[in-house]
């Protein structure tokens, strides 16, 4: 018989994770911030703070949930994670004092950070950039689709937005259960702490020249979070309608290539390629969009954004577990997207800085140029570097 594509191991994580990206883009993107200012009555700076505080969580947590995995069974770390998620979720309504919801959108943001690491560990090595691309879209559908449905619902009734997010907190929680009680394959538990982190020093250091792709990608993503709205208005005279569409033609983009691109990528091989191509036509679309061209070009532009973000993320994550120990995988996925995610976290404050400073234009034309960089640098890449792991 033929060798299934997806076992139904990843096929209920996937299911798992679709619902978790879905409530946090709602939560995140929509529901929080007109929650808490218009039920809540808390300021925008508090809130601005509660979704750092989530995103600081979720990114400082990853090695830590990595290590656990490493040790403990994935049913209880992910179970355990996502009964956090929850209690996070519940706590919303009753946080009218600041500090009550800065620790709920923290819980929610401790509570989500093993599942996405356990789908990472899960992916076989045969097929992986074609399974990446699987995952990433579940992700890229769940995380897109949580802020349009939430954004709707609220005009109808902001509680039943909320028990519906609740509902899918708890949905997630609930799916867990039927997770299999072992633990992270390739999990060793003889090596002590020290050992573990020796091997992943080593491989952190075969491993430097990644490292700047790995914080500046995300960082180049985070500065047009602060600026695509205002920009697509200000510079572009676009009204929401029009920028809905913007979205739309990128994430149809991403998303139908996700999967064909990661087969494509498992057939030829070639995954340095499929890098470069990916990080230089997203640093020229990039450039291209700030020079504020007429609405046709902009959809053509978002449209090639996206099929590059799916040349990219299947072979880039593929490149990655080269250098996870195969005994680590759990610890070894932690630290890499703890390390992804600095930029991640970076990236909003440089590009607000930017734009408050040069303006919005200058926020993607610096982007374009940061992604461009990457992209011939990597040309220079040494090609075993690309090779399978065995």
């Amino acid at each position: 018989m033929p060798k299934r594509l997806f076992s139904r191991e990843i096929i209920l994580f996937s299911v798992i994770l679709f619902f978790v990206e879905f409530v946090r883009g709602a939560a995140l993107i929509s529901f929080l911030p007109i929650y808490g200012e218009k039920i809540l009555g808390l300021s925008l700076d508090i809130i601005g703070i509660a979704i750092t505080a989530h995103y600081l969580t979720d990114t400082a947590l990853k090695m830590a949930i990595g290590y656990l995995l490493d040790r403990f069974s994935i049913r209880f770390v992910v179970h355990t994670g996502l009964f956090i998620s929850l209690i996070g979720i519940f706590l919303v309504p009753f946080a009218d004092m600041p500090w009550l919801f800065i620790v709920a959108a923290a819980l929610y943001g401790v509570g989500i950070s093993p599942i996405w690491i356990v789908c990472l560990t899960k992916v076989s090595d045969d097929r992986r950039a074609m399974q990446m691309g699987f995952l990433y879209t579940i992700w890229f559908v769940g995380i897109g689709a949580g802020p349009i449905v939430s954004n709707l619902l609220l005009d109808y009734s902001k509680s039943f937005t909320y028990y519906l997010l609740l509902g899918f907190a708890l949905l997630c929680w609930l799916l867990s259960l039927f997770i299999n009680n072992t633990k992270a394959t390739g999990a060793a538990t003889s090596l002590p702490p020290r050992e573990q982190f020796v091997i992943l020093k080593d491989r952190l250091r075969h491993m430097r020249l990644l490292l700047p792709g790995m914080v500046l990608q995300t960082m180049g993503a985070g500065m047009l979070v602060p600026i695509l709205p205002s920009f697509a208005e200000n510079r572009l005279g676009m009204n929401g309608a029009q920028y809905s569409l913007l979205l739309t033609a990128g994430g149809a983009c991403t998303v139908l290539g996700l999967i064909p691109l990661g087969r494509l990528s498992d057939i030829l091989g070639g995954k340095k390629w499929f890098l470069v191509l990916g990080f230089v036509f997203i640093g020229v679309s990039l450039y291209m969009l700030s020079l504020a061209p007429p609405m046709w070009e902009c959809i053509v532009l978002t449209g090639v954004l996206g099929l590059s973000y799916a040349t990219l993320l299947p072979a880039w994550n593929a490149l990655l577990a080269n250098y996870v120990p195969p005994k680590q995988q759990g610890l070894g996925w932690g630290i890499f997207s703890t390390v992804e995610g600095i930029g991640g976290m970076i990236g909003p404050v440089v590009g607000g800085t930017l734009a408050t400073w040069q303006g919005q234009s200058t926020v993607l034309w610096y982007s374009g140029i940061m992604y461009a960089v990457i992209g011939f640098f990597y040309i220079w890449f040494p090609f075993r570097a690309f090779r399978d792991r065995e």
